[in-house]
Formats: C-alpha cells, structure tokens, sequence
C-alpha cells in the first residue's frame, strides 16, 4: 500500500493546480454526461441513441443493488451477493443454495424470490421548482412536512393508475440542488436462474475483500416476469466473449448507493467523531454474536450467513472511510474547498445576505444531532429492536395508522407511492428463524439498555422487570408475525384489527410508537429539515460558482462512470489489471476461504486456464454499483462490477486515479465457466444471441 506521506504530498501538489481535473473521475447522471471531457480523452462521445439504450438496458434491485438486462426474455445479472438473501430465502436444512449453488435446467424449474423488485429507469422530469415553491420560507417541521405532502403528490401523479408496474421516486440532486422525478418499469415478479457456489463466489473471503488481484465468479443470473410469463425486453446488453483490453476505455453504469463528496466540513467531522465510530463499535459486536451463534450448529451457521457477510462486508467498508477521514491531508482539502466557497459567496453581496448562514446552520444541526444521535438510532432508526418481527410490527402499525391519511400527510415511507415494495416484503413467504430472531433481538435490547441506561423511562416501558433475554424469549414463543398470512390479514383489517389484535410485538409496537414519532420528529425539526434547507442554500452558491460541470453525489440513481483498463503501482510493485482462471487454481489452498468448490476441479481439465478472470479499471464507483454492467463503447458486456479496492474505500469523499480501482469479473470467464463448470449450454446461448 502506498504510503500516507506519499499520498499527502500528492494530494497537497494536485491541491496547488487549480480546477485540476482528475481522469475518469465521476458518477454522472444520464441527462448530463462531461461528452466534451469523455471526447477530449478517449475520443468518444455517447450518441443519444447510446445514451438511451445504456439507460434501458441497466436495471437496479431495490434493495441496493445494480442490475441488467442481458437477454430480450428478460434475463438479468447481478452479482451473488447481491442475489444472496434470495439464496438463504429459498434455501433449506437439506439444500443450501448459498453453498451448493443453483441452476434451473428449464424455465419452469426457476424459483420465485420472495423480496427482490426490479426497476428500470425509463424517465426523468426535473421538478425543481415545484418542490422549492412548496417549502419556501419555511423552516423545522413545516418545511419537512411541506416537503413530504409535495414529493407524495409527484409520486402519485407520477405513478397514477399504474403502481403494479411503475414505480416513480423524486430524487434529490447536488443536495436539494435540483429534484427530479425518476419513472422506473417495476418488475416485482424476480425469478432465480443461475448461481454459483459461494465457495466460487467468494473465492477468498474476507480477506481478500476489497483486494486485487482477485478470483472470483461473483454473479447471479435472475429473470423478470410479468404476467407469469418471462418479461419480453427490446434493450438488452449483449456479451463479448474478448472482453476488454488494457487501456481500453469502458463504462460503469449502475445505481450507486451514496457518497459524501459535497458535504460540509461540519458533516464530515460527525462522520469521522460519532456516526462511522459507532457503527464500527456495533458491527465488531455483532460480528462476534453471530460467529458465536454459527457455531451452535450447521442451520445456525445457515441462518446467520448472511447476516454475518453483511457485516463483515460493512465493517470493512466503514474502517476504509473511516481511516480516510482521519488523514490530514483529506480533511485540509475538504475545509480549503468549503473555504474558497465561502469566500466565493461573500464577494457577491446579494449572495451573501442568502446563502452566507447556511454553513453555520448546518453546523448547529451536527451540534443537534449528537445530542440525540443514540436515541433516535435505537428507537426510531430500530437499532434497538433487531428483529423481523419487531420490522414487520413496525410496519403493520404505522402503516395502519398512517394508511388512515390522505398520502401527502403520510410519512414518506407510506405514500401510496411506496407501498408496493412495501407489501412485497411485508407478504413476503421467506422463512423467519425464531432462534436466530431471539439471537438478534436479545443483543439489540441489551445495547438499548446499555446506551441509554438502566433508568431511562424508555427503557423501563421496554423491559420493565424482564431481562433482554427473557423479553426475546417471550415476546417471540408466543408471536405469529412469523406466517404470512397472519400478517397480510393485519395489513388488509387496518387499524381495527391493529387495535384487535394480541400479538405481543403489534401490543408493544402500540406501547412504543409515540415515543418513537416523538424522537423522529425532534429530529426532522432539528437536524433533517436544517441540513435539507441549508444545503439547497450551498447548492446554489456551488451552481453560480460552477454551473452544473460538476456531478452530484450518489443517491443510489443511475449513473454511468466511464475510465479504462488500467492495474496500478503499489510501492515497488505493479499490479497487472487481470488474473487468470488458472491463477484461481494456484491460489487454491483446499482450505476455506481459498478452496475451490469440487465442480471446478471436476472441469479443469476442459477450462482455458489462461481466459482472463477478474480485471481491474479506473471506473468511480462506490457501494450501490455492486452487480452493474461494465460495457464497452459498442454497449457490449465486458465485466460485472462486484468490488473496489483497498484504496476504493475513502472514494465516498474524493477520488484518486492513481490507485482507486473497480473490481470486475471478465465477461469470458462468466461465458467460459457457466457453460463449462456449471452445464447451463443454454443459457449461454441466450446471452450470446443478440
């Protein structure tokens, strides 16, 4: 790894170059791509008709993840990871898909996934305006709530008699710079096809999680249904067996999740001091819990895996921008940008008199949010409360009480808009594991206490005399949120069989939601609606400064990065942009997590050891881009993005291209092994056939 010294000082020299462009840098929105930059540097500029097939052909996993659209009967990839909870879902104690894998030998023998929604994005319409209207010259709650009746109304205009296909979000651009209306295709009906082995998927493991050089086949293919007949799509991406060579320029285009590059300095300091500090305390502790639990018995390790992924997936992650955030040189950067902003502001008198407070706001809404950063975590945010049972009460009785409402009134998360996905999960047939929900929940009661006390009054109409243990163990023997259909009778009776009903977590979900409400609005009033207003304020200070040249943060929308195949030096050494399939057999070990699952083993002799596995580029992309294509410039399937590097992790506050790499598996390893290590003949030929 390069040294922080070296770092710095390059840091510090780029610093001295002003507006110093650094290449490929970017998570650009699809209504405005740098063409003029992308020609100066790669001599190529996206055509319309390019920029709209790119737009159709990417899809995103609602639940945080990118996708595509590889074949016109509506076949999608995505990465293993991402398709993960489907696995455990569909999984049981005699067939584990995680580990065993899966292939449907036909299209009848594909497996319904419980909670995975599609959405393909199909239009933007700017709606700046409209929303700045409803909210002017308010402030605290009035200015959220107008905020929220203004979004809800888009939303449903947006959607209107179509909410069984059309999902419809407004998106908040450059930090309330611009709000758009993004009109997806909902695809709720998502069908398991083909994955791999874990032991393939993640060959490696944690620790050679956010490495390189890599050698993993982390991919899932699932298929979109409407009408139980597969999805009949006209903008697809085809594969190319090549794939793409070193230097070659290629594009990311995917749904990534969030980043932190525009904020204040104020914002960062609590993420560094307070938020990623906290979150890293809690993941090492559950982290611990879980691997303790797995070691019960052979379910319980099922039920916990992944879980336990997701944590040590996370814990990594925020270590990387942790340590980001404590680097000097970063932090000098930061607070020089925001500085020379100021200063930018000041100069124009009619500017200043707006725009000159809203740093100092923000500032005082982070000194806010420390003072009830704890509790609104545990009982509003439901840290508290780690269980399904305790999520599905939550919805069940907000959505009883809030369904009541015209949906401009409602809390956002139930505007008609929303509901779909909502009832999705709510009705969703997975399995709920009671042992492991007491697990969860025991540890979550045990850190409430911990955090705000034995004698917090919260916290005593909570346990009352019971401890965390006994509390889980009751509330759980005698729920039935469990069944589905329980649950889906609760949501259709309304508040009525709310009220009616005598189920414990539905009785303490009653109990506890005024106190809940209560935390989250003080914090809307506070923190939410301060940090909103003020920085549509910094929003408009930056366009008269910059205009739109520069992109906006990622808010889990799709963008398209674009960059190169391109390895990297590390001290002395070089690293080459790709691995080998040959290289994943000299890496094997035959101990997990460097062992090769039999079925690669039983194929070698018929694989080309020497076909390119994992490549690394200089594409900018950050969490959300896990299972978005990589495409060349003819819109054809080079790799699947499934990591970063190392050095990718403090890529949620700024970008470096000397070292900043994305992580994708080779579009000739996915042809080579699905057809060779894994029989799926035909599947292969349905990606091929364009």
């Amino acid at each position: 790894m390069i040294g922080t010294t070296m770092r710095i000082h390059w840091l510090f020299a780029a610093l001295l170059v002003p507006g110093m462009a650094l290449a490929a840098e970017g998570m650009w929105t699809l209504d405005n791509l740098p063409k003029a930059k992308m020609q100066a540097e790669y001599g190529f500029t996206p055509s319309e008709g390019w920029i709209k097939r790119t737009m159709l052909g990417s899809a995103r996993i609602a639940g945080g993840c990118s996708a595509s659209f590889v074949s016109k009967d509506g076949l999608v990839m995505t990465n293993h990871h991402c398709a993960s909870e489907c696995l455990d879902q569909m999984s049981t104690a005699k067939k584990n898909l995680i580990k065993d894998g899966f292939l449907a030998k036909g299209r009848e023998q594909e497996l319904i996934c419980p909670e995975i929604e599609l959405n393909r994005l199909e239009q933007i319409t700017d709606v700046t305006t409209e929303v700045k209207n409803a909210t002017a010259g308010l402030d605290g709650a009035a200015f959220k709530n107008a905020q929220n009746a203004v979004k809800a109304k888009l939303t449903s205009a947006c959607v209107g008699n179509d909410k069984e296909t059309v999902r419809c979000d407004v998106v908040d651009l450059y930090h309330g710079g611009l709000y758009q209306v993004y009109k997806y295709h909902r695809f709720q009906d998502t069908r398991l096809v083909w994955a791999p082995e874990k032991a393939a998927a993640f060959f490696g493991g944690d620790p050679d999680n956010f490495n390189f050089p890599r050698y993993d086949l982390d991919i899932t293919l699932l298929r979109a249904y409407e009408g139980g007949k597969p999805a009949k799509i006209e903008n697809y991406f085809p594969f190319s067996k090549s794939g793409a060579q070193e230097g070659e320029m290629v594009f990311v285009t995917g749904q990534p999740g969030s980043t932190q590059r525009q904020l204040t300095v104020s914002q960062l300091t609590t993420l560094r001091d307070l938020t990623l500090v906290n979150n890293l305390i809690r993941l090492a502790e559950m982290r611990g819990v879980l691997e303790q639990y797995s070691k019960n018995s052979p379910e319980a390790a099922r039920n916990a895996e992944h879980a336990l992924f997701g944590v040590e997936n996370a814990y990594k992650a925020f270590r990387g921008r942790l340590s980001a955030l404590q680097d000097p040189a970063l932090m000098k950067q930061k607070q020089d940008e925001e500085t020379a902003l100021r200063q930018f502001v000041a100069k124009q008198p009619a500017l200043q008199a707006k725009v000159g407070g809203a740093w100092d706001a923000i500032a005082a809404a982070q000194q806010a949010y420390r003072q009830i950063e704890a509790p609104y975590g545990l009982i509003e945010g439901g840290r508290g409360f780690s269980s399904k049972y305790s999520s599905y009460a939550r919805a069940l009785v907000r959505g009883a009480e809030e369904r009541a409402k015209p949906s401009g009134e409602r809390l956002p998360e139930y505007a008609d808009a929303k509901l779909p996905e909502l009832e999705q999960e709510l009705f969703s047939t997975a399995p709920v594991y009671p042992e492991y929900e007491k697990v969860m929940l025991s540890l979550s009661l045990t850190k409430l206490r911990e955090m705000l006390g034995t004698d917090d009054p919260f916290v005593k109409q909570v346990l009352g005399k019971q401890s965390p243990e006994q509390l889980s163990d009751a509330l759980i023997d005698h729920t039935k949120l469990g069944d589905p259909a329980v649950r889906k009778a609760l949501w259709q009776g309304g508040k009525e069989a709310i009220l009616k009903s005598d189920d414990p977590f539905i009785k303490q979900e009653l109990a506890l939601d005024p106190a809940a409400r209560a935390i989250r609005a003080r914090y809307e009033k506070e923190v939410d609606s301060v940090q909103q207003k003020n920085s549509e304020l910094i929003a408009q200070a930056r366009f008269a400064e910059q205009g739109t040249s520069a992109y906006p943060d990622a808010t889990f929308t799709l963008r398209l990065s674009y960059g190169e195949v391109k390895g990297w030096q590390e001290g002395d050494k070089k690293i080459p942009p790709f691995t080998t399939i040959g290289g994943a057999f000299e890496r094997d070990t035959g101990a997990d997590p460097f062992a090769l699952p039999a079925s690669w083993h039983a194929a070698k002799s018929k694989l080309n050891l020497a076909q390119r596995y994992n490549l690394a580029t200089t594409n900018d992309i950050i969490g959300g881009n896990s299972g978005s294509p990589m495409i060349n410039r003819n819109g054809e399937i080079v790799g699947l993005i499934f990591d970063g590097n190392i050095h990718s992790l403090g890529g949620a506050f700024w970008f470096d291209p000397r070292d900043n790499r994305s992580i994708a598996v080779h579009s000739g390893a996915i042809l080579e092994t699905l057809g060779k290590v894994y029989g799926g003949a035909d599947l292969v030929k349905e990606i091929q056939a364009h």
